[in-house]
């Protein structure tokens, strides 16, 4: 991949995306059995897979752990207690719209509703994008807002998927915050870089390169949970960034049926380590409704990471962790 690619590659990419269950099923070669289920759970949480990401699953083999996360289910209809709508209470910690203020020193702010791929297990799968802001006009109240609280020193951009927006768009937001005395760093979570490494381009990498050189240091959190997804593609885009000089950290979520067994683990943490990626959190699922056939017991976590710390250097351990919601900090599983 080369660092030139004019930015309507990834946008030509991403309209090339299986929205249609049928097509998914055909291009797959998979049981015809799963598409009036694919269907109908799609109607309720759309179905998007991009290309490069199709093109990294095994045909024929519905347990497939890179199809397992996009292919709509029957079970996405079933209700369990404990599980809701807003699970991590989102809403409870949204002052102004488009605004998140959960954590003493750090905002988030919902800078894109879209997404390039649907993750059938997205704790935000019911978040109501429509109410937050859309023109740059609307963004005004939430400039506003970052530059009357001294105690902001961290801007997260996050969705969605905040690099669905246009350069231009792009540019203007890290514009804004590296314009906010006391916010001293931008963190941007994405997993663009894995599911459309397109995206990573020249035009991209000046935006961050003018926003570090304004003051303002740039993070970057991607989301891999499998070593499939690591292709090499994915490697190129990441390497762009890192050359650039801005770190990246890997979260994952703990999936039945992705990676709760060790083996995708290590090898998820392995290849990022070889790119410089630090993994940085594997999150235990968080509990929103349509979920649950993910969930994995936190006991077997715990046992994952244990074999892990055999297997992996420290640092390559990430931190096992689950978001409750109205606590202060992520809250840590192991002992």
């Amino acid at each position: 991949m080369s660092s030139t690619l004019p930015e309507t590659t990834w946008q030509k990419s991403l309209a090339q995306s299986i929205r249609d269950p049928q097509e998914l099923i055909t291009r797959l070669r998979l049981p015809e059995e799963l598409l009036p289920a694919a269907e109908k759970s799609a109607r309720l949480f759309p179905l998007m897979v991009p290309p490069s990401y199709l093109a990294r699953m095994e045909p024929g083999n519905p347990h497939d752990p890179l199809l397992k996360q996009v292919l709509p289910l029957q079970a996405e209809e079933d209700q369990f207690p404990g599980f809701s709508n807003d699970a991590v209470g989102d809403l409870q910690v949204r002052p102004t719209p488009g605004l998140l203020h959960k954590y003493h020193g750090r905002a988030l702010l919902i800078a894109s509703g879209a997404c390039a791929i649907h993750c059938r297990y997205c704790f935000r799968r019911h978040y109501p994008y429509g109410e937050d802001p859309r023109t740059l006009a609307e963004w005004e109240a939430v400039w506003d807002a970052l530059e009357q609280d001294a105690s902001i020193q961290e801007v997260i951009l996050s969705g969605g998927d905040p690099l669905m927006l246009t350069d231009a768009r792009l540019r203007v937001f890290c514009e804004r915050i590296a314009a906010i005395p006391h916010v001293k760093r931008l963190r941007i979570h994405s997993r663009l870089p894995v599911v459309l490494p397109d995206r990573i381009h020249s035009g991209l990498i000046e935006i961050l390169e003018r926003t570090k050189a304004a003051g303002t240091t740039v993070w970057m959190v991607i989301h891999a949970n499998h070593p499939q997804e690591i292709a090499v593609d994915v490697e190129q885009a990441i390497q762009q960034l890192i050359q650039s000089g801005i770190p990246v950290l890997n979260q994952a979520v703990l999936l039945k049926g992705v990676n709760d067994v060790v083996e995708p683990l290590v090898g998820l943490s392995e290849k990022l380590i070889n790119l410089g990626v630090m993994p940085y959190y594997l999150h235990q699922l968080d509990r929103v409704s349509g979920v649950a056939h993910f969930e994995v017991p936190e006991a077997q976590g715990r046992a994952l990471i244990r074999e892990l710390r055999v297997r992996l250097p420290g640092y390559a351990v990430p931190q096992y962790v689950r978001e409750i919601m109205g606590e202060p900090h992520k809250t840590s599983l192991m002992d």
